[in-house]
């Protein structure tokens, strides 16, 4: 459940066109059938984000891979990777804190209560949107905060049952380019297992958004949501009962539905028990895809030098045709995973396998 692992797509995807070659997977990976339709369990647009009451804020309900914040030991360095860059970061234009201990914004001051933090981000031509476990904050890009901090549930008041009065935390934030909007998501797992999803009905992250809430039947950890011309693609990863993995859940979420604020659904697909923590693919700049280009997602191998490759084409008016056809083995330069891989485990889970089995 550890935020900082949005980076890796566009790592992963520059790893696999610095090798030469794939070839065919395990065929223990290989997921048949056609997907599961998800119905949104309810919809409806808020009023602006900007004139609703922040919702309350309580103790987070921490699970296992969220543990109460505690002051680090003096004197303690920080270890780096022995696969750590030596390239220089290139400068920033701004910098400015976002939502940390002690920050403060036009709807008061943020503590920390737990970690890791689940930290996120996303720039749109005007703004700087951040979510953390719990809360979200709105930047002007002169790094100003112009809303927040406040939990990330407001986005969801309003709107009934666990989305409203849950704040579980696992948020995402997107800003989707090709239609000026802005992508809002948590999970709510007390009482419920739901996907809560909302999206901004303009470009401004203040105002209304068309809200979502996706039933599952099991627990949907770890999730991350990428934007593609045909769908908001979303990996989870599935826990039955809260603790037992089953396998990752792959899904495409009606984006068309979703920006008219009309009842949508998600169709998905699940891997075998041997294999998670999957990462869809987004558009990031000026150049989308081709016309039709299925979506591609990418997975860390077993084997600590390779990837695990996958294309998802989804078929909104017959959902028997939509595939999800994997994985590939990307052969890559070997590698050692951030805090010993134990960060890509699941939270909650009990019987986890750190790495795919090979």
């Amino acid at each position: 459940m550890n935020a900082r692992f949005r980076v890796l797509p566009a790592l992963v995807a520059l790893a696999a066109l610095q090798v030469g070659g794939v070839s065919d997977a395990r065929a223990a990976g290989t997921v048949s059938g056609g997907p599961l339709v998800i119905h949104s369990s309810f919809n409806d647009v808020s009023a602006p984000l900007r004139t609703l009451t922040p919702a309350g804020r309580r103790p987070m309900r921490l699970t296992r891979s969220h543990l109460p914040i505690s002051s680090p030991r003096a004197g303690t360095p920080e270890k780096s990777s022995p696969n750590s860059p030596s390239t220089p970061t290139p400068a920033t234009v701004n910098n400015f804190d976002g939502v940390g201990q002690g920050f403060g914004g036009p709807n008061g001051t943020f503590s920390v209560t737990s970690a890791p933090p689940d930290s996120n981000g996303a720039t749109g031509p005007n703004h700087f949107v951040e979510t953390v476990n719990t809360d979200l904050a709105v930047f002007n890009k002169s790094g100003a905060a112009i809303y927040g901090p406040v939990p990330i549930n407001t986005v969801w008041s309003g709107f009934g049952g666990a989305c409203q009065a849950d704040n579980d935390g696992d948020p995402t934030v997107l800003y989707d380019q090709l239609a000026d909007r802005w992508l809002i998501s948590q999970f709510a797992i007390h009482g419920a297992d739901l996907m809560c999803v909302a999206v901004s009905t303009s470009g401004d992250p203040t105002g209304s958004y068309n809200r979502y809430s996706f039933p599952y039947t099991q627990l949907p950890d770890y999730p991350k949501l990428s934007i593609w011309p045909d769908g908001y693609y979303l990996t989870v990863n599935l826990f039955q009962g809260g603790s037992s993995f089953v396998g990752a859940g792959v899904a495409a979420l009606d984006r068309s539905k979703m920006l008219a604020g009309q009842p949508a659904t998600q169709q998905m697909f699940q891997t075998p028990s041997n294999v998670g923590s999957l990462l869809p693919s987004s558009v990031d700049g000026s150049r989308p895809p081709p016309a039709g280009a299925p979506n591609q997602l990418l997975a860390l191998g077993g084997d600590s030098a390779s990837l695990l490759s996958w294309k998802f084409h989804v078929d909104w008016t017959a959902p028997t045709n939509s595939t999800f056809t994997g994985p590939t083995t990307i052969p890559v330069t070997p590698y050692a995973p951030a805090c010993g891989g134990g960060s890509r485990r699941p939270g909650r889970a009990s019987s986890w396998t750190p790495w795919p089995i090979a």
